[in-house]
């Protein structure tokens, strides 16, 4: 009830006739009708509901829940003004009927048909994306924004509006059928617009400007700078590699860039991010100096090699060939896996080609070297065969470090055999170090130096005129190999036997048979021993 104290309708109601209090009361009612949002101050608050005066002779009440915020705290005090909307004057117990939720529609609608009527504008979040567009939540009202409407360029991830609050335009709209068209785009047409000019007059090559991700290519970012878009190229976000740029932003995202070029007849905008940081080749000799043991990630693995990056922007190719000592590697995954942390050494650098180069194997000693140090030259070990090949067989000497044994070395007496007949993979042999060659990465090995080699002293065991007797080990076209001694044998010409290479040699003697010969002549230095037939010169 209206207490006579009371100021009604800015009115002092003391000294007022009682028709003339009737009569101002009747028109106060008057701008109490029903379908109007009115403001109303909340009385009292208590469990279940909260009271409010919207100054009509009685009060009404609407439930706590319509006034819990999204954490679930009440959002009004007892004073405060609230808006409501009046179902009724009078319920059944004569109190008035009030909605806030409708009060809240009406005020979405109110604002939604005056930006349409003033070319306003209007907040809502996309929440949906369907065949045509996407429906956006105006408080509580759904409105459709076309695709075509959704950006001044066509949008190639529409789902990453979704979920987002954005500025739009109505188009048109029907509260009857709760029918409303949005536009973005010509929100941001005519904001642009505005931001365009003001931008093209201080924007300047070298700055460091703000601006937001509009669209995710794969050769790159558009930012909008306000009113301009400009390109921040794959090349240009970081001096590292780079993966699609959608793995490391998201439209939407602010991000602070450098103005590279500015085209301002064509309004074309070239950005770089990583400009913002110096370039990590700068000074690289004497950040990683040759020599130098560094840490890094396996960030690439190829057939040929790993790349290692040391700092963002900064990577070295660690090559096959440098990431094992000892073991045969066929492919660098055999050795590191992708993100893997590793010891390396620096090679060397090329900052003009932004090049470097890594060694993985430099972090250990060179066994080479060791191999070197430990074994002299003449010095004899054993080891085993691990390798037969048509030239010689592999002896290991160390774990990991194989000598070769030519097949000249294996035997002073036995050349022309095949490696194959003489030796068994896994066999222990005894060998003479012949020579390690560190740079290469060769161990040479003999076998035949175990013994005295019996060409030696040849010359003084033997003389042109000496006649004796040997046995047939070989048997060729051009003559016949006679064993004078072990590991000395000596050549009878096919003419000594009065024929040449193309006669026919079937009444030639038989390999194992034995033969008198007669010295013709001694090469000591070519390992070389002429024979005649010793009964071809007694016929004589």
């Amino acid at each position: 009830m209206i207490k006579s104290e009371e100021k009604l309708n800015g009115e002092d109601l003391q000294g007022l006739e009682e028709d003339s209090f009737a009569k101002l009361y009747e028109e106060s009612m008057r701008d109490i009708e029903e379908g109007k949002v009115l403001k109303g101050r909340v009385l009292s608050i208590n469990h279940d509901f909260v009271s409010i005066d919207i100054g009509y002779k009685s009060e009404g009440q609407l439930p706590v829940r319509d006034f819990l915020d999204e954490n679930g705290e009440l959002s009004v005090s007892v004073g405060d003004e609230v808006d409501v909307y009046l179902v009724k004057k009078e319920g059944r117990e004569g109190s008035v009927v009030l909605s806030k939720s409708k009060a809240n529609e009406t005020m979405v609608w109110d604002a939604i048909k005056e930006a349409c009527d003033t070319n306003g504008e209007i907040e809502g979040k996309i929440v949906q994306r369907i065949k045509g567009g996407f429906i956006v939540d105006i408080k509580g009202v759904s409105g459709f924004l076309p695709g075509s409407q959704a950006d001044v360029r066509p949008v190639l991830n529409q789902d990453a509006l979704v979920g987002r609050l954005y500025t739009f335009k109505v188009l048109k709209f029907n509260r009857s059928k709760d029918n409303v068209v949005l536009s973005r785009k010509a929100f941001l047409e005519e904001s642009r617009g505005e931001q365009r000019e003001k931008l093209l007059k201080t924007i300047e090559e070298g700055q460091i400007i703000e601006g937001v991700i509009k669209n995710i290519t794969d050769y790159g970012l558009f930012v909008d700078l306000g009113g301009i878009d400009g390109l921040l190229h794959i090349t240009d976000i970081s001096w590292g590699r780079v993966p699609h740029p959608s793995k490391l932003f998201s439209i939407g995202d602010t991000i602070k860039v450098k103005v590279l070029k500015f085209d301002k007849e064509a309004e074309r905008i070239s950005l770089g991010l990583k400009h913002l940081k110096s370039d990590p080749w700068l000074n690289i000799d004497e950040k990683y100096p040759v020599g130098a043991k560094v840490k890094g990630k396996v960030v690439n693995i190829t057939d040929y090699g790993v790349f290692v990056e040391l700092e963002e922007g900064l990577e070295g190719l660690v090559h096959i060939s440098e990431m094992s000592w000892l073991k045969r590697i066929k492919h660098p995954s055999q050795m590191v896996s992708l993100n893997d942390e590793v010891d390396v050494v620096v090679l060397s650098t090329d900052p003009a080609n932004k090049r470097l180069s890594l060694g993985m194997k430099q972090v250990e000693p060179n066994p080479w070297d060791i191999v070197a140090e430990k074994y002299e030259k003449g010095s004899k070990i054993k080891g085993k065969v691990t390798n037969i090949t048509d030239f010689g067989v592999f002896v290991e000497v160390e774990e990991g470090i194989d000598g070769l044994v030519h097949s000249s070395d294996i035997s002073w007496s036995k050349g022309t055999e095949h490696p194959s007949k003489i030796f068994e993979i896994g066999q222990e042999v005894e060998v003479v170090v012949l020579n390690i060659d560190r740079k290469n990465e060769r161990f040479s090995l003999g076998i035949k130096q175990l013994e005295k080699d019996p060409w030696e002293d040849v010359d003084s065991r033997f003389n042109p005129g000496m006649l004796l007797s040997g046995s047939i080990t070989n048997i060729t076209e051009f003559g016949v190999f006679v064993e004078l001694e072990e590991g000395i044998e000596g050549l009878i010409h096919i003419s000594e036997f009065g024929r040449g290479k193309d006669k026919d040699k079937t009444d030639l003697p038989e390999i194992g048979q034995e033969i008198e010969v007669e010295i013709l002549n001694i090469d000591p230095v070519e390992r070389k021993i002429g024979l005649g037939i010793r009964g071809e010169k007694e016929a004589e």
